[in-house]
């Protein structure tokens, strides 16, 4: 058996940014950590058939099938499964789909890099499935650690070190939580993709504005500047919300006002929105206020930055 597990991610700023035509046309930047919250996927050679058994991230039968469709590998068995919530926006089917990428190379007694892994996953889902949705969720699964992202017509990939000692005190103070909503449509995508090309201006200046923001996440990241980060990704989120009336619902919004109210310095929604996760910080000396103020409207979800990025054992 061959067993492989990715993180999944927390996207601070940029995301967007980072679905073409924007990064070929202007340059996109995308600053993430990886976390914790891991697509494992289970390998075993199967001279009958393949499947797929307790599937539990989305797109998951299209997605394995999809997957040895491109490997061009048959005879194989299955199991996918995940420790976060379908539909989370954390990056979980990219996760997984570089999970398989990592089990079938070892499969095939093939190491590949995570920039090989990372390319090979985004081609599944372009190339076999047909998404042409963000890049960034495979790098942050292949590499694992804190990135910053940049897009063009290729990807130039940054590992932000950090410290133990702030790892642990952005756990403590960025606050993850599951609001129970489906995420975001494909047609809200769609209709944000068709206004950058129609050259909206609120469009337009939202994406320089987020591409911006990230690249000063960054830095503050760089710097072990969780209070600027916070800002900074506050302020990304007034951004995000311009894209598309749907990108934020009431929950997030009360949430907000909630989080607000108990002294938070920072939250936005996670991957494409429309639901999902959103994650909210907290001051320095908060003793759980914000975390008792949004418990009522969402699941609190513990989390570990990850270091590393998938991992596969025989």
């Amino acid at each position: 058996m061959i067993v492989a597990r990715a993180p999944t991610r927390l996207d601070f700023g940029g995301g967007w940014t980072d679905v073409p035509p924007f990064p070929e046309e202007r340059g996109g930047f995308v600053c993430n950590i990886a976390i914790d919250r891991y697509a494992t996927v289970s390998l075993v050679p199967d001279a009958n058939q393949h499947t797929a058994t307790r599937t539990h991230v989305a797109h998951t039968p299209l997605l394995v099938s999809a997957a040895l469709r491109h490997a061009r590998v048959s005879n194989v068995q299955v199991e996918l499964q995940n420790d976060f919530p379908v539909g989370a926006g954390l990056g979980g089917s990219s996760a997984a789909c570089v999970a398989l990428a990592a089990a079938l190379a070892g499969h095939e007694g093939r190491d590949l890099a995570p920039l090989a892994l990372a390319e090979w996953s985004r081609s599944v889902e372009v190339e076999e499935m047909g998404i042409a949705g963000g890049r960034q969720d495979h790098y942050a699964a292949a590499f694992g650690g804190a990135l910053g992202l940049t897009f063009s017509e290729r990807v130039d990939i940054d590992a932000i070190p950090i410290s133990d000692a702030f790892a642990g005190s952005l756990e403590r103070r960025c606050l993850l939580a599951y609001t129970g909503e489906s995420r975001i449509s494909g047609t809200t995508i769609t209709a944000v993709l068709d206004a950058y090309r129609d050259r909206v201006p609120r469009v337009l200046h939202a994406l320089e504005a987020m591409r911006s923001l990230a690249l000063h996440m960054r830095s503050a990241l760089g710097s072990e500047d969780i209070d600027m980060l916070a800002t900074l990704v506050h302020e990304h989120w007034t951004h995000q919300r311009a894209l598309h009336p749907a990108i934020t619902t009431d929950r997030i919004d009360a949430i907000g006002v909630a989080a607000d109210l108990a002294g938070a310095i920072g939250m936005k929604a996670l991957g494409a929105s429309g639901g999902g996760c959103v994650i909210v910080f907290t001051t320095d000396d908060d003793d759980g206020r914000v975390a008792r103020a949004i418990a009522p409207m969402a699941t609190l979800l513990p989390w570990h930055v990850a270091r590393d990025g998938v991992m596969v054992t025989a």
